[in-house]
């Protein structure tokens, strides 16, 4: 089979090499092979192949941590799925999902949405459980709230978007340019702040009446954190889920002492260990709001498989609008 494998860190495009691959893998007990039918790039992607990410797979290994395809073989004591299943999920590691075929655990393994296409089924899984879980289990965000989001238009971003507008939420989108504040309006933000030309500290203020955002979703940190502690509300919370920018804030908590707010963590791979069934009750919610047409993924690329390391690149880059995404062939 063909694969994508990373023989040494660093720059996407400088080390993700397309191969043959003797295959594909038989599974394991507990596993199921699929046919990759769709592999979204997430940014962890990225800081796995440059070696920044907390999960450092033993080298050589195949990127690609969240895909849409067909059960392909079954392993020992695998029920309830069958050869010829749409599913989801996130493929062992270190064989990912920029190949033909992967591996999952069989108990982490969720039916893909009938209402999307399989680009779409396959950049449902991570980004929208991120969202749904920083949102509703961490946040407790409630109708009628202000909720702002940083990096709208970017993976997780877009997700909480369409997330906080179906939970009744007011949702204020930061993106870095006037395409990307374009696509957070469309994703249905009410009002977008581009940071490239504007202050969203004194836009959330203005837009608030002086009250601030009720709940910020960040994957951003640096300056974003930073500003978000300036215009978060009373009792508010932050809800820090990654560090795009780089750069790791170091919280001043007298601050949060002082205004009354809540820095919450949100690191939702926990959950699959911690809470799987939280993780499969939010999937069906996840499903439920694709059959109704309130959430649909962004897909701004549909690559190849032999451009995978364009993709990623393109995500480590900073330079994608929603979710890039890699067919299969």
């Amino acid at each position: 089979m063909r694969a994508w494998q990373v023989d040494e860190l660093g720059e996407p495009r400088e080390v993700m090499r397309l191969r043959e691959l003797a295959g594909p893998p038989g599974p394991g007990p507990g596993q199921v092979r699929v046919r990759v039918r769709a592999a979204a790039v997430n940014f962890p992607d990225a800081l796995m192949v440059r070696g920044h990410y907390q999960v450092r797979p033993p080298l050589p290994f195949t990127p690609g941590v969240e895909l849409c395809g067909v059960v392909d073989a079954l392993g020992e004591g695998v029920t309830g799925l069958a050869p010829g299943d749409r599913v989801i999920g996130n493929p062992v590691l270190p064989g990912g999902a920029f190949a033909e075929y992967a591996l999952l655990e069989a108990a982490a393994v969720f039916a893909a949405p009938d209402a999307l296409d399989d680009a779409e089924a396959a950049a449902l899984h991570i980004g929208y459980q991120t969202a749904w879980f920083a949102l509703h289990r961490r946040a407790a965000l409630r109708p009628g709230e202000t909720l702002l989001v940083h990096a709208a238009a970017g993976g997780v971003g877009s997700a909480a978007v369409q997330l906080g507008k179906a939970a009744g939420a007011r949702v204020i989108g930061v993106a870095g340019g006037a395409a990307k504040a374009a696509a957070a309006r469309e994703l249905g933000a009410d009002l977008v702040v581009d940071r490239t030309a504007e202050d969203f500290v004194a836009v959330v203020k203005e837009a608030t009446g002086g009250r601030g955002a009720d709940v910020v979703f960040d994957p951003v940190g640096g300056d974003a954190y930073t500003g978000s502690t300036k215009c978060v509300a009373f009792e508010g919370r932050i809800v820090v889920v990654g560090f795009a920018a780089g750069q790791i804030p170091a919280p001043a908590l007298n601050h949060a002492l002082v205004k009354n707010y809540s820095i919450l963590g949100l690191h939702w791979g926990l959950y699959n260990t911690r809470a799987p069934r939280a993780v499969r009750a939010a999937h069906e919610e996840l499903t439920k709001l694709a059959e109704q047409g309130v959430v649909r993924p962004l897909v701004s690329a549909r690559l190849p498989l032999a451009e995978a390391a364009a993709g990623v690149q393109l995500v480590a880059d900073g330079r994608s609008t929603g979710r890039v995404v890699v067919l299969g062939d």
